[in-house]
């Protein structure tokens, strides 16, 4: 084991499929990432082709691991994070996917999810799943391709279908058909899987329509899976840790202790507290999620989803115009003082916690004929945070815990300003680690744990070092005027759409 250095971590998120090589130290040796294919066949829905996602994941592996001068001789083993709930189905025997894959933003479903309500579904999914009846989640997606896709229900009837979140897509096609698996973490976002037996449900395989022969094993998110095959890489390598991304970048920020919060800062903002190694249910419309199940011991979250928060800034880029790039954002928020009384709720596909709104809109309020590109910018920023302050907000009463500072990740940390007024709205510690990488690195922990790279979580906890600390700076009055014109703004937001 000596001379493997390197931890490879394939993580596939919504815009892009990235790698990236970690040393021993934690440290990124390199990396490679790649843009792919956004589609939207119609309002609120939103697909990705799966074979794209798979040849642009393949890519930039062998980018990244040219990047850090190393070949697959050098990995210990791979570990993979992924965009959850986005539902892939494809053929057994072939491989080949049999419709594009319906992303976790598509909001096609929602009718189904309301007839599973109306049917008083609501309780009994609550309890075995933790989550709330959304089609934010896999199983109605997997229903609709069911019932709208013949191919997917030919397959079914023959019992060669196969689906899977993206890991198990990944995983399948590294290990070339040998291996259909996913982990705890990615099961526990299908709505098809029990949180307390940990186990597909068969009421829940029933009441969707989904055969059980098609899922995918379900495994701890760290142990050895399988190999990749030859021709993959020069080597066979051991695929040895799966999480998905929140619940990764929750393991990667070394949020180890009950009562510990981070928030991802990516296309959407995901806030997740471990609560321990039991499921505390939500009186707030927050999540009941497995957070990483080691060496046989489970751990349990709670989980804010908030569907648009980098996102709203590639909407000013690429639907506005406003900027040329997303990191110009900063310094057009700052040539204002203030957002001059503009407040945006960027509900482009519905609202997530705590309210679940699939019908809420986006929206910009409070425009006057002062108001300029850089009011617009500061408002989608603030927009970003104030959504973060409700689910920090809705978490602290459901664990009945003061949460005393928030460890944050994610591309959009690096703006200093989004930073100060996320700390400015909470009033505790937000805290910038060194490496914002944390979604890719809590995957490479993982499967380097399985493989014994790294002896035990007080080995890499003594890795993680902070880079900035943002403490409140705003007085009280100036802070209840932005909160409440916040929640007026978001009452004008909901049920838009019906």
């Amino acid at each position: 084991m000596a001379q493997k250095k390197f931890i490879l971590s394939i993580d596939q998120g919504t815009t892009s499929s990235r790698a990236i090589v970690f040393t021993h130290s934690g440290s990124i040796a390199g990396m490679a990432q790649k843009e792919f294919r956004q589609i939207f066949p119609g309002p609120g829905w939103v697909e990705h082709d799966p074979v794209e996602i798979w040849s642009s994941q393949l890519q930039v592996i062998d980018e990244a691991l040219e990047n850090a001068s190393i070949g697959a001789r050098d990995l210990a083993a791979i570990g993979i994070t992924n965009q959850r709930e986005t539902a892939v189905a494809w053929d057994r025997q072939t491989g080949e996917p049999l419709c594009n894959a319906i992303v976790w933003q598509d909001r096609r479903t929602a009718g189904i999810c309301d007839e599973l309500k109306a049917a008083g579904h609501e309780l009994m999914i609550r309890e075995k799943t933790g989550l709330v009846i959304d089609a934010y989640f896999s199983a109605s997606k997997w229903q609709w391709m069911l019932e709208h896709v013949p191919e997917v229900e030919k397959r079914a009837r023959r019992g060669d279908l196969a689906v899977g979140t993206i890991d198990s897509w990944l995983i399948w096609n590294l290990t070339k058909g040998k291996v259909h698996v996913t982990d705890v973490t990615n099961a526990s976002r299908t709505m098809l899987f029990n949180i307390n037996t940990l186990a597909w449900d068969p009421e829940l395989l029933d009441l969707f329509h989904i055969p059980g022969n098609a899922l995918p094993q379900v495994k701890s998110s760290s142990e050895v899976y399988g190999m990749t095959s030859e021709g993959i890489l020069s080597v066979p390598v051991p695929i040895a840790g799966i999480a998905g991304d929140q619940q990764a970048a929750t393991f990667g920020q070394m949020c180890m202790d009950p009562g510990s919060v981070k928030c991802t800062y990516g296309t959407g903002c995901f806030i997740l507290c471990n609560t321990g190694d039991q499921p505390v249910l939500s009186g707030n419309n927050l999540l009941t999620t497995i957070a990483w199940q080691v060496k046989g011991k489970t751990t349990y979250a709670l989980e804010g989803s908030i569907f648009i928060g980098g996102a709203v800034i590639q909407w000013l880029r690429d639907g506005l115009g406003l900027i040329k790039q997303s990191a110009e954002v900063e310094v057009l928020a700052e040539s204002v003082e203030d957002n001059g009384g503009v407040y945006f709720v960027p509900a482009f596909t519905g609202l997530g916690a705590p309210h679940w709104d699939p019908y809420a809109r986006g929206m910009i309020a409070g425009l006057t004929r002062g108001v300029t590109g850089g009011h617009i910018a500061r408002a989608a920023l603030e927009s970003i945070a104030f959504q973060v302050f409700d689910v920090i907000h809705a978490m602290e009463e459901d664990a009945g815990i003061h949460i005393n500072e928030l460890k944050v990740d994610g591309g959009a940390v690096v703006n200093n300003l989004l930073m100060q007024f996320q700390a400015d709205l909470l009033g505790i510690p937000v805290i910038r680690p060194e490496t914002i990488e944390t979604t890719a690195l809590g995957a490479a922990y993982l499967a380097g744990l399985a493989v014994d790279f790294w002896k035990g979580t007080e080995e890499i906890g003594a890795q993680w070092k902070v880079n900035r600390r943002f403490t409140r700076d705003i007085t009280d009055s100036k802070l209840k005027k932005l909160k409440d014109n916040w929640h007026r703004a978001v009452s004008r937001a909901k049920n838009w759409e019906h």
